[in-house]
Formats: C-alpha cells, structure tokens, sequence
C-alpha cells in the first residue's frame, strides 16, 4: 500500500512538496494553488484601487478641457524657480542628511560602554513633530524676536544690530532644518547596516595595519553601500515633497516649493484642482525614477553580506569625541527646538525675553474643545490606520518573501507597496480628495478619508518592517512546526506571529509616530468639522497665536512619545533601534 505524503500549503503559495503529477492529490493541489493565485490577484486588485486610483484621478483632473490644468499650472509666473527650488531644496537637504546620518552611525559605535544609552538619540528627530521641530527653529532663529538671534545681539560683533544676525526665513537656513531632520532617516538605515557587517572583516584590517579612519571607508563604507542607497533615497523622496519648512517658514518671504502651489491651488479661491494635479506630476515623476534608480543601483544585495560567528565592533577605541558628536546632533536637532516650545507655551506672548510665565495656554490646550476634539481625531485616524496597514502589510510581506510562483503578481505588488514612498503625502492628499469627493464613495468630511488616505501613506513602512522580520526569522520555525503537524493558520498564529512581535511593534511605532504628527497630506483632505491636530495647529500658527501653537506642538510630542513607550514595553526596548 502506498501512502502520500502530507502536503504544506501556505497562505503565501509557498508549499515545496509538490504531489507527483497524476497522482490522487495532484488536482486538488493544483486546485488549491489555483485559488491561492485568485485569492492573491483579488488582494492586489484592492490594493491597486486604494493605492494607484487616486493618482490616476489626478491625472484625469490635470488632463480635463484638452489639459488645462497643465496649461494653467506650468504657465504661472515664478514656475520654474519653484521646481528649481524644489529640487535645491531635496538635493542639498539629502546631502547634509547623509553626510550627517553616515558620521553619527560610524560615531555610535566608538561610543563607550557606559554611552550606549546615546544610539537611540540620533533617532529621536523622527518621534518630535517635524512641526514642532520647525516652529522650535522659529521661535530660537526668528530675525527680531528669536531667542537666540536676541542673545547673539548682545555679542559685540553684532550689538549694533536690530535684528538678526540669522533669518531663519532665509531658503538656505530651510534647507539646513531639513537636512537636520532628514539625518534621522539615513541613521536609521545605516546604523542597521553597521551592525550587520561581520567583525571579521574589520579586525582583519585592524591586524594588518590599517587605521579606524581606513577601515571605515575601505571595509565598512562599502558594505554599507545598500544601507547607504535605500536612506539616502529615503531622505530624497521626503526632501522633494517637503512641506512644512517651507510652508511655515517661507510662505511669509516668497519661498515655495511644489507641495506648498499644490495646497496654493487647491485653498485660494476659486479652487483650481486641475492646476493642482498638474504641478504635481513632476513630484509623482521624481518619486518613480528614484524607486527605479534605486532597485537598479541596489542590485543584487547578497554581494554586500558579511558572514562571520561576531557582531561588528569599531576598530578604533571608544572615543569620547564621538559621543561628543552625538551629543552635539541631538542639542542642535532636538533639544534646543524643544527648549523654545516650552519657554513659548509658558509666556503670555513670544517676545525675545519672556516673562511673566504662566501655565494659560496649556491649560487652554487641554482644555478648548476644538483642540481637544483634534487631538482625539489625530490618535483615533491613527491608530485606526495602523490597525487596517498591519495586517495588510503583514500578508504584502509574507506574499513577497515566502510566495516563488506568482512572480508577475509578486512584481505588481512590490510596487503597489513602494508607491507611497515614492509619491509624496501632499500629491495623495490631492488624490484622495478628488477620488473620494465623487461618487461611488463620497467621503469628504469624515475621518474615514483621513484613515485611508494614513493607511495608504503608511504601506511601505508597514511592509519593509515585516518583510525584515520574515527574512530575519527564517524557514527552521515553519519547517519545524510544519513536520509536527501543525496546520498553515496555527503555523502563523502561534509560531510566527509571537516571534514576530519585535518587528510588529516597530512597524507600529512608526506608524503612529508619523501619523499623530501628518501635515501635509491632513492639510489637504480636511474638512471644516474634521481636523486633526497638526491642521489646527497651522490654522493657529496663522492666525498669530504662538503661545497656542507652542503648547499644541508640545502636546504632539508627548503622545508621540508615549506611543513609542507602549511600543516599546509591547515589543522590546530596541523597537525604536529595530524600526
């Protein structure tokens, strides 16, 4: 008698033992495959249409009366000094990002045993509010009023002056607020390839003579070189979309840049979405030439993995000078910003030397329904996000690692899930306004366009996180789960899913740090009975009240950081270095 061997059939199409053909199971694996093929084409379908309809909506609205949005965008006065601008701004801010990000990865790993606590502050940028970050450069580098500029006055090198001697509204110091909070990003990515370059290598250069400063750009430099091309293109394609600088800090001195025409167009009246779309495309352009440029020049990644049985440690000695560094990163790019928020929300009015400190506008803060009802919507469109991206991510992931069959429907969907990395948020938000302003789904006005359009902009982060953590995990779990007999839902659910917390809750922390402090793609898709914290924030700002908008940014950036902490009891206390 002869008995067939059971058969493994993943969610992911993945099942290596394949019955011998005319055998008694091969149709119902053929079946079976052929439903798990329909199942995964139905899910990039859904995909496709929350992801790729709103661009294609505005390419409609651009093209509309023989491309009159074209015609009207790109016929503007002052046109081509924003492109300009907009790619000045992308390029220099990506460079001091990198430069920055690479010296602070190399830095952390001279730190000295007692400083190993300090790797986590480079990474402390992403959790405060880029607008918090903004408005702290503001309130400290502002020409007559800024607290810095008011003690650099009293220097006598500059005691004549009446303002100054620093413009933070200047487009050079955007540029330089920008590339400060970008380096966040390349460390993030970088201080990850350090720490998977094999110690081997290293010591073996250190043995033949070589100095730190060698090893680092013969040895580790060029192993870094993925690291190195996924962050910098990362810092790229959120430079290019820059909104808030130069939205909070330029529009008072004519600086614009291509997110800040599109909310031009779109918030003057009459409102002209036609024209919005259309100076948006050169933003959807760039974003797809970077994705392409970077799988190109990334290549095949296993030329650059080191084997070896010890982490990476630095060649050189701990070095005091390197925490030095960090520390003087962490003052400039945090701490400072932070320090004028707090000094703004306690004073009765922003004056270069405050005074009469009062905890008013806190407690106006916490208080005001408006503001409360904002910051209820921000956490809830939030976390409702990162509960519907999650579980989408997570089977995006498990399709693109564990899934060798359906290769042209693994290929759709590793774009579909890069796509909103590559598009900035400000170009969704004008999507998602006009595919969901018109029939079949008329969501404006409601939170439920706020969520999708946080669960669109969240895919990528969602899904990079979790495919790190499947590759991480390995094949040996399932395997030996699948040998015991366990079934594909119970491999998933009570092997895979509990080794995967790490991952899950970084993937989570990051989420939701970026969306309770979303502006530009919130700013765009709000409605009059629907803000978020961040849109009311701007509305505040505009109207004079700084005081308010200091305590409203402080507020973002305590529950950003106790959305990091839960992450953090919840996954470990190296989420927010595994993110």
């Amino acid at each position: 008698m002869t008995v067939d061997a059971p058969v493994f059939v993943d969610p992911a199409g993945t099942a290596d033992a394949t019955p011998v053909p005319g055998g008694p199971r091969a149709g119902r694996w053929t079946t079976r495959r052929l439903r798990g093929s329909l199942l995964l084409a139905v899910f990039v379908a859904l995909l496709a249409y929350f992801v790729v309809w709103p661009l294609i909506q505005l390419q409609e609205r651009a093209f509309e009366e023989g491309g009159r949005g074209y015609s009207v965008a790109f016929g503007t006065d002052g046109v081509v000094g924003v492109i300009r601008d907009t790619v000045v701004l992308a390029g220099a801010s990506t460079m001091i990002a990198a430069i920055l990000g690479t010296s602070l990865a190399w830095a952390v790993t001279r730190l000295p045993s007692r400083l190993q606590w300090m790797r986590v502050l480079p990474l402390l940028p992403i959790v405060m509010p880029m607008v918090a970050v903004v408005l702290g450069w503001g309130f400290l580098l502002s020409p007559r009023p800024g607290f810095l500029n008011t003690l650099m006055r009293r220097l006598p090198w500059w005691s004549d002056l009446e303002s100054g001697p620093v413009d933070v509204y200047s487009f050079w110091w955007i540029v330089v607020i920008t590339g400060f909070a970008l380096t966040a990003f390349v460390y993030l990515f970088v201080s990850t390839g350090v720490q998977n370059v094999s110690a081997d290598h290293v010591e073996a250069a250190h043995a033949s003579g070589a100095t730190a400063t060698r090893v680092f750009f013969t040895i580790v430099l060029p192993l870094l070189r993925p690291s190195l091309i996924q962050g910098v293109g990362v810092a790229f394609l959120l430079g290019v979309g820059q909104f808030t600088a130069p939205l909070l800090l330029g529009s008072n001195t004519g600086i614009d840049v291509i997110a800040t025409w599109m909310l031009m167009f779109t918030a003057n009246s009459p409102i002209d979405y036609g024209a919005a779309a259309a100076i948006g495309s050169p933003l959807l352009v760039i974003g797809l030439v970077v994705i392409v440029a970077q799988r190109a020049a990334l290549g095949d990644q296993k030329r650059f993995v080191t084997h070896g049985g010890k982490g990476f440690r630095s060649a050189g000695k701990p070095s005091v000078v390197a925490a030095l560094g960090v520390a003087l990163y962490f003052l400039l790019s945090t701490l400072l910003p932070l320090i004028a928020l707090v000094v703004v929300a306690i004073s009765p009015f922003w004056s270069g030397s405050p005074h009469d400190l009062t905890f008013h506008n806190i407690h106006t803060v916490l208080t005001d329904d408006r503001i409360v009802g904002a910051l209820g919507t921000s956490v809830l469109a939030s976390l409702g996000a990162a509960l519907i991206v999650l579980p989408i991510g997570f089977i995006a992931a498990l399709t693109l690692v564990r899934n060798q069959q359906n290769r042209i429907l693994k290929w759709l969907l590793d774009v579909i899930v890069a796509l909103p990395l590559g598009v900035p948020a400000v170009v969704f938000g004008v999507g998602f306004l006009l595919a969901y302003s018109t029939a079949p789904f008329i969501l404006y006005g409601s939170t439920w366009v706020v969520v999708l359009v946080y669960a669109v902009l969240m895919l990528p982060f969602a899904t990079r996180t979790l495919t790190s953590g499947l590759i991480a995990l390995g094949d040996s779990y399932i395997e030996a789960s699948r040998t015991c007999g366990a079934t594909p839902i119970h491999t998933w659910l009570w092997i895979v899913m509990p080794l995967l917390r790490g991952s899950i809750a970084g993937a989570g922390a990051i989420i939701f740090v970026m969306l309770t402090h979303e502006f530009s793609a919130s700013l765009l898709v709000r409605a009059p009975t629907v803000q978020v914290m961040g849109t009311l924030l701007y509305d505040y700002w505009t109207n004079g009240q700084f005081p308010v908008v200091a305590a409203m940014a402080l507020v973002m950036t305590v529950v950003t950081g106790l959305g990091v902490c839960i992450a953090m009891f919840v996954g470990g206390r190296n989420v927010m270095q595994n993110l």
